[in-house]
């Protein structure tokens, strides 16, 4: 081998090495945004570890990662994650593709209500929620689209009864352009049934009838009287639409 070869086989493998072994604490002052905290960071952008994360106000721990370069041909940088929340865990596929498109794969977790109560602007909220999703592709923080389950049991939502208000059911999909949601009480303080339909405009648009059952409090049947009379099996029309 010739002097040049050796130097730029040298070359190579210094870059390989500087590439691979790119401390995770040096990566996270340059790239990541403020919205981002991290702390405790030990590996490299390939592999490694941070012992708290702090994502738009989602509390995580234990997090771990591991890049997959593979994706890189396909012109995304996609990473294995898994993290601990308060409570649960979570775990996902996760690749950022061009456009800003962040798609999330084999999604599985069961994370605390409480953890979103600052999120969601509803101060006491609880209970558990169970997600098993394909896939889940967002931009600009809206989803475009997905493929998977959401489960809540035990909720309570003080802004709307003190008292807990059971568990419900979400199954998503993609109709077209926009994502769908069939949700349905499990063991709920209401017997409800609705369709949620989030559109690439950002609108967002929730149809369906919801009825009082025995484990229904005075509280809450109060709150029915609000959505107008009942039909001859007592349920009562919901529609709600907005803008995300």
């Amino acid at each position: 081998m010739t002097r040049k070869a050796l130097v730029l086989v040298g070359l190579l493998t210094f870059v390989a090495a500087f590439i691979f072994l790119f401390p995770a604490r040096v990566a996270y002052d340059w790239f990541v945004p403020p919205a981002v905290q991290v702390s405790g960071l030990e590996g490299s952008i390939w592999s490694g570890s941070a012992a708290e994360a702090s994502v738009a106000g989602l509390y995580l721990r234990d997090l771990r990662w591991r890049l997959r370069p593979s994706r890189l041909l396909i012109g995304n940088l996609a990473a294995s994650l898994e993290a601990s929340p308060s409570s649960g865990f979570l775990e996902a596929d996760v690749a950022l593709g061009f456009g800003g498109v962040v798609t999330l794969g084999d999604v599985s977790g069961s994370l605390p209500l409480s953890a979103f109560a600052s999120i969601a602007r509803m101060p006491g909220l609880s209970g558990n929620a169970s997600i098993q999703f394909e896939e889940l592709r967002i931009r600009d923080g809206l989803p475009i689209a997905a493929d998977g389950t959401l489960a809540v049991d035990d909720l309570v939502a003080p802004m709307v009864d003190p008292s807990p208000i059971g568990g419900y059911r979400a199954e998503f999909f993609t109709n077209e352009s926009a994502v769908v949601a069939s949700i349905e009480d499990v063991d709920g303080a209401f017997d409800l049934a609705a369709s949620l339909t989030i559109s690439p405009d950002r609108t967002y648009q929730l149809i369906g009838k919801v009825a009082a059952t025995d484990s229904t409090s005075d509280k809450l049947r109060q709150q029915l009287r609000f959505l107008g009379s009942p039909n001859e099996r007592g349920q009562h029309d919901i529609r709600l639409e907005g803008q995300l």
